[in-house]
């Protein structure tokens, strides 16, 4: 994962981080799916754990724009 860097809009230092994805009282972070979405009755879309990868996210530090890399 990119650590550091710039931001592209305003030139201001990029800060590490992840987005925390919430669910019946737990809490997980959020992961990237390859293909399209399908359909599940129990999960609402299908999910295949060999094809996700773990979501990393730079943000702004000066005007909050945020950056995801799969991970």
């Amino acid at each position: 994962m990119k650590t550091t860097g710039r931001c592209p809009k305003c030139d201001a230092r990029m800060a590490a981080g992840f987005i925390i994805d919430h669910g019946h009282g737990t809490a997980h972070i959020s992961t990237w799916q390859a293909g399209d979405p399908q359909k599940s009755f129990w999960l609402g879309v299908k999910q295949a754990k060999a094809d996700q990868k773990a979501i990393s996210t730079l943000r702004c530090e000066r005007c909050g724009y945020l950056e995801n890399y799969a991970v």
